[in-house]
């Protein structure tokens, strides 16, 4: 009887799987595999409801899985993946665990055990084109209109001016670019970051949610008059995810994008991208009170539980996560979660702000990891979504959301 075939469950994008293949074809060339592979890529709500809501992880239909550290916690409290700690004993992956900033071993690590190995990292920044910030003219224009140098946004205040001051939809270019699609992760992201950046917190003191106060109504009233300003945002955000709104920055489409860290170094590998070599990163603004923030959100490697391959998948990332296949996994267009890889010459030759990933870790913030999580999400991001969509003041969406979360906890 025919063995069946090895599954990976991948996260849908573009350099994940071309990565993915390239590794699995070295990894069989050069162990002598005989075991078919079948490799399905995922959009985000799919890749949780066939690994985690439908227990593919935990009944072995799936052998490996991309996982976000989102949803972690909760497929370990739902038995769906292995622990590794075993494995990493009898046969630890290169260089581990210092191989790796620590900021990208913690959040699988539950309850003593270990339920992945970091596969795809680059936290949240500001994303912006540097060719139009150090063009002269635009610089003198600038000032004239608005009494104050053109340089990189440190206020929100100087983001929406500067969003707006670049906003020429006639040239197809537009001030910034947001991801709005409801997907239960980017509004959310993008809610944290502009509570945190106002020094407020999704947490009381009693480490509970808590998100109906005066920060979070600021918060919420500012992004949703940014994302609506149809003289300052480029009007395909609401239908974007993530992916939609890194490649159309890519193409040249906006001038400022707050997305993932892997969006900006797409821009100097895909050949899509128009602007390459004139793309930089920097900080996140803040408001008095608050400070720049980052957000840590990161992909796993991940072995189901039920897998009859465990051993053969956990080779597999073995293979996957060495300083080699991290760098592939980078030319390919991903992001690599090595130090070797961030400090890599080649590696910052082509994307010359790679190197700053060590920096922005160490301001990197994560969401809370607590039970029930991704059902959380869920209810700010229609929170989120109503703001964008109607006129219910903010209070009176916060006020609903947080009596929601209550009865849900």
């Amino acid at each position: 009887m025919a063995k069946r075939k090895f599954r990976i469950a991948v996260r849908k994008f573009a350099p994940f799987e071309s990565a993915l293949k390239k590794l699995w074809n070295a990894f069989v060339e050069e162990y002598k595999i005989d075991v078919a592979v079948e490799m399905v890529a995922f959009e985000l709500h799919d890749l949780y409801y066939q690994t985690i809501t439908q227990n593919g992880l935990k009944d072995g239909y799936w052998d490996i899985a991309h996982l976000n550290t989102d949803w972690i916690l909760d497929a370990v409290n739902k038995h769906a993946v292995a622990d590794l700690n075993p494995l990493i004993a009898g046969n630890s992956p290169d260089n581990y665990p210092d191989g790796w900033h620590n900021s990208l071993l913690k959040l699988q690590q539950i309850n003593g055990g270990t339920y992945g190995l970091p596969f795809h990292d680059g936290p949240e920044c500001l994303i912006y084109r540097k060719d139009l910030f150090e063009d002269e003219a635009e610089q003198e224009h600038f000032k004239n209109v608005y009494g104050y140098d053109l340089q990189v946004p440190k206020t929100w205040k100087q983001f929406s001016d500067i969003a707006r001051f670049f906003n020429r939809p006639d040239k197809n270019l537009y001030g910034c670019v947001f991801a709005n699609y409801p997907d239960g992760h980017n509004m959310v992201f993008d809610f944290c970051l502009q509570l945190w950046t106002r020094g407020g917190s999704l947490l009381d003191d009693k480490s509970q949610i808590q998100i109906h106060h005066k920060t979070a109504v600021n918060a919420l009233d500012f992004y949703r008059k940014m994302v609506n300003d149809e003289k300052a945002c480029h009007p395909g955000s609401r239908n974007f995810g993530s992916v939609g709104a890194g490649m159309a920055f890519a193409k040249g489409e906006a001038a400022l994008a707050i997305n993932w860290f892997g969006f900006a170094s797409m821009c100097e590998v895909i050949a899509e991208s128009k602007i390459k070599g004139k793309v930089n990163i920097a900080e996140l603004p803040a408001e008095a009170g608050g400070q720049t923030a980052s957000l840590n959100v990161y992909w796993l490697y991940t072995i189901g539980k039920g897998s009859e391959y465990q051993d053969l998948a956990y080779k597999f990332l073995r293979f996957a996560t060495r300083a080699s296949s991290d760098k592939l996994l980078t030319q390919e267009g991903g992001i690599g979660c090595r130090k070797s890889t961030w400090a890599d010459e080649e590696v910052n030759a082509e994307i010359p702000f790679y190197h700053q990933l060590a920096q922005m870790h160490e301001n990197a913030r994560t969401l809370p990891q607590i039970k029930n999580w991704p059902q959380i999400a869920e209810l700010i991001d229609q929170m989120v979504l109503q703001a964008v969509i109607t006129d219910i003041p903010s209070t009176v969406l916060l006020k609903k959301t947080q009596f929601k979360i209550q009865a849900l906890l």
